[in-house]
C-alpha cells in the first residue's frame, strides 16, 4: 500500500524542538532514559503484581476481597504496560538496550505480543495518528466510530452511552483474537507486517501458552472454573477499561484532528510535529497521582513528539514545547482536568453518533 508523506517546511518546527529540548538534557546533565526513580516504580508494581496473583491464587481469600483483588490485579496490569512495558518498547526504559528488551518482555508475560506491538503502535500509530485507514487505534468498528470518514452503522446511536463496555473488551479481545488475528493475517489494518523470525514464532506462541496456563489453567485447577470465570472477567475487563480510556483521551476528543492526505499528490498539510499536536491532546498533567499511574500518559503530546524520551522527564520538556508552539503559533491542546477531558472524549462520541 502507499503511505502519505509529510510535508516539509523551511524553517522545520520539528528541528527546532529537538534542538531546545537536546539543550535541555545537555545543560541539565541529564540522560533521556529512566532513573531511579522509574527503576523503584517498575519494581514495586511488578512485585505488588506477583504478590496479588498468589494470594489469589494458591491462597484465595473471601469473596468480597478477591473480587477486590481481582480489581486491583487488573488495574496493575494497566500500570505495567504504561510504566514498564511502554517505555521499554521505545527505547526510553534504560540506556541499556537488554534491559528495554526486558521491560518490553513483560507485554509478553501480560498475555500480549510485543512483535505486534512494535508496527502497531511503535511504527504506525506514531507515525500516522489519526489517520483513518491507517492508524489501527482508532479503528473500532462495528461498535463504535471514531472519526467522521468512518462508516456509519445504526448502533452507533447509543455509542456515547455504551462506550464504557466496549472499551472494557479491550484486553481480553486483544489476547485471545486480535494478537491472532495479525498473526494469521499478516498484517494490522491494511498494513502488512515484516516477515517474523523463527524466533518470532517461538516467542509468540511459548509466550501465548505460558499466559494461558497461568491465567486459564492453573487457576481453573486450583479454584474451579466459576470462580476463576468471574475473577477473570472482573481483572480482564476492568484492565481493558483503563488501558483503553488512557489512550481515547489523548486522541479522540473535541479538540484532537482527523487529518487524510491529499487525493492527488498523498501528502498531508503539516510537517510530521504539528500532525502530532493537532492529533494529541494532554489531561490532568498536574495531577502527580494520575501522572504516576499512567507512566505519563498524560504527557501524551510529549510523548509522540519523543517517544524515546522517558516519561520521567515529561513535565520538565513539557514547559519547553509549550514555549516553542507560542513562538511558532502552534496550538498545544490540553484539558487541565480528566473529568474535561472524558467529557470532551463523550461529547466527541456523541457529535459521531448521528449519520
Amino acid at each position: 500500500m502507499t503511505f502519505p508523506k509529510f510535508s516539509g517546511t523551511a524553517q522545520s518546527f520539528h528541528a527546532e524542538l529537538k534542538k531546545r529540548i537536546s539543550d535541555y538534557f545537555k545543560d541539565a546533565g541529564k540522560a533521556p532514559t529512566g532513573n531511579f526513580q522509574l527503576y523503584f516504580k517498575a519494581i514495586f508494581l511488578v512485585v505488588a503484581y506477583v504478590a496479588v496473583y498468589t494470594h489469589l491464587i494458591f491462597f484465595t481469600p473471601a469473596t468480597w476481597l478477591a473480587l477486590t483483588e481481582c480489581v486491583v490485579l487488573g488495574g496493575l496490569t494497566a500500570a505495567i504496560g504504561f510504566n514498564v512495558m511502554h517505555d521499554g518498547m521505545h527505547g526510553s526504559f534504560s540506556k541499556y538496550k537488554w534491559v528495554n528488551t526486558m521491560a518490553g518482555l513483560s507485554l509478553n508475560f501480560l498475555g500480549a505480543n510485543n512483535f505486534m506491538w512494535k508496527t502497531k503502535h511503535n511504527i504506525i500509530h506514531h507515525t500516522y495518528t489519526n489517520i483513518e485507514g491507517l492508524d489501527d487505534d482508532i479503528e473500532a468498528k462495528p461498535l463504535l466510530r471514531l472519526c467522521d470518514t468512518q462508516k456509519y452503522y445504526k448502533i452507533h446511536r447509543f455509542q456515547h452511552w455504551y462506550f464504557w463496555a466496549a472499551y472494557s473488551l479491550l484486553y481480553i479481545w486483544w489476547v485471545f483474537v486480535t494478537d491472532y488475528k495479525k498473526y494469521f493475517l499478516k498484517r494490522i489494518g491494511s498494513v502488512p507486517l515484516k516477515p517474523m523470525s523463527a524466533g518470532d514464532h517461538i516467542s509468540f506462541w511459548g509466550f501465548k501458552l505460558l499466559h494461558a496456563f497461568l491465567f486459564i489453567a492453573l487457576p481453573i485447577y486450583v479454584v474451579g472454573f466459576t470462580p476463576w470465570l468471574i475473577g477473570f472477567l472482573i481483572f480482564g475487563l476492568f484492565a481493558g477499561f483503563v488501558l483503553s480510556i488512557v489512550f481515547q483521551l489523548a486522541h479522540t476528543v473535541e479538540h484532537t484532528h482527523f487529518p487524510h492526505a491529499d487525493v492527488e499528490s498523498n501528502k498531508m498539510e503539516d510537517e510530521w510535529a504539528i500532525h502530532q499536536l493537532k492529533t494529541t491532546a494532554n489531561f490532568a498533567t498536574r495531577n502527580k497521582v494520575i501522572s504516576w499511574l499512567v507512566g505519563g500518559l498524560n504527557f501524551q503530546v510529549e510523548h509522540h513528539l519523543f517517544p524515546k524520551v522517558s516519561h520521567v522527564h515529561y513535565p520538565a520538556i513539557s514547559k519547553i514545547i509549550k514555549k516553542a508552539c507560542e513562538d511558532f503559533g502552534v496550538t498545544y491542546i490540553e484539558y487541565p482536568k480528566m473529568r474535561l477531558a472524558l467529557a470532551s472524549h463523550v461529547s466527541h462520541l456523541r457529535n459521531l453518533s448521528r449519520k
